[in-house]
């Protein structure tokens, strides 16, 4: 196993590893099992050893459990990792209910996380998403005042639209914007993707296998408790005219000498330098096989097969990324 190169995170902003460590799925997620937890302290440190330094949380995210734990992993080495926060989402039982993004509650969150990551300052602080409550200039403003105060090093944002990306830059230099983007999920290439590289702003892409669509292990029907049956993408003809479309992925896959899963997170990678893959894993035994997707090099052939059959608008069906 390779150790992960790095990239610029933005045009000016600092050097952080190609691939990206989503630490989500080490916390309870509507209301599941915990992970264990010694397993996802070894894989943060595993991950750590061979480069990849960007660990990606949320102050929501089991409660504060993940934060936590991100600050029992890094005790000692915080010099290795770069730590992303996002704010604003409020849970109660588990269930999401809204959005908190005023001033006043920012500046509450940010002391909260400092305290339980055990850190001085957080390296990229975001919005989780905007809802129009509170003006971006005062969002951004907000988080602004805390890089001046020394407890926030760089600004970014997450799911927004193009318009709203240009409003925050604006405000304050944005490092990177964190949002859905996958061979099945392609809408923000018409509008966010082309403002962030014009503004130089880097891309954190999580979902790269939209949900486990293009992990090529799907089936259909999906069982009956599977929270994906909510998502039309995932019901009935719609989910097997979509695994038809996989079954192009799965075939390029096979005849590269890789999983479908890699290939879908190569494909993101290949998209641009200014791209991360964010990838949520819990276990060490996935390390090795998503680091392997970092050295994937496609031909122009299997580029435009995979462009074409996974078109935007050939997925059909909606889903939470599309809000």
């Amino acid at each position: 196993m390779r150790n992960i190169t790095k990239i610029q995170l933005g045009q000016n902003g600092p050097l952080v590893s190609e691939l990206g460590l989503g630490c989500m799925r080490m916390s309870s997620i509507w209301g599941g099992p915990t992970p264990d937890e010694a397993e996802s302290i070894a894989t943060i440190n595993e991950a750590l050893d061979h480069g990849i330094n960007f660990l990606n949380t949320g102050d929501f995210y089991g409660a504060g459990h993940n934060e936590m734990l991100i600050g029992k992993a890094i005790k000692g080495r915080r010099d290795d990792a770069f730590i992303s926060v996002k704010f604003g989402a409020i849970f109660h039982n588990g269930q999401w209910i809204g959005l908190d993004l005023r001033p006043m509650a920012i500046k509450n969150f940010v002391n909260y996380s400092l305290t339980r990551l055990g850190i001085e300052t957080i390296d990229l602080y975001q919005p989780s998403r905007m809802d129009g409550s509170v003006p971006i200039e005062d969002i951004i403003g907000t988080v602004a005042d805390l890089v001046k105060e020394g407890k926030v090093r760089t600004i970014g944002v997450s799911e927004i639209t193009g318009d709203q990306l240009r409003k925050a830059n604006s405000v304050h230099p944005i490092s990177a914007l964190e949002i859905g983007y996958s061979l099945a999920d392609r809408q923000i290439e018409n509008d966010v993707l082309p403002v962030a590289q014009e503004l130089g702003i880097g891309v954190i892409a999580f979902a790269n296998t939209a949900e486990g669509l293009l992990s090529g292990d799907m089936k259909a029907p999906l069982t009956e408790n599977d929270y994906r049956n909510h998502f039309s993408r995932f019901q009935d003809e719609n989910l097997i005219s979509n695994l038809e479309k996989v079954a192009v992925l799965k075939q390029i896959a096979d005849n590269k000498g890789y999983t479908p899963t890699q290939v879908a997170i190569g494909w993101v990678k290949a998209q641009g330098n200014h791209i991360m893959p964010l990838v949520s894993m819990s276990r060490r035994s996935r390390l090795a096989e998503n680091i392997a997707a970092m050295d994937i090099v496609f031909t122009p052939e299997e580029m435009n097969t995979l462009n074409t059959t996974f078109a935007v608008g050939a997925i059909v069906g909606s889903t939470y990324l599309q809000r």
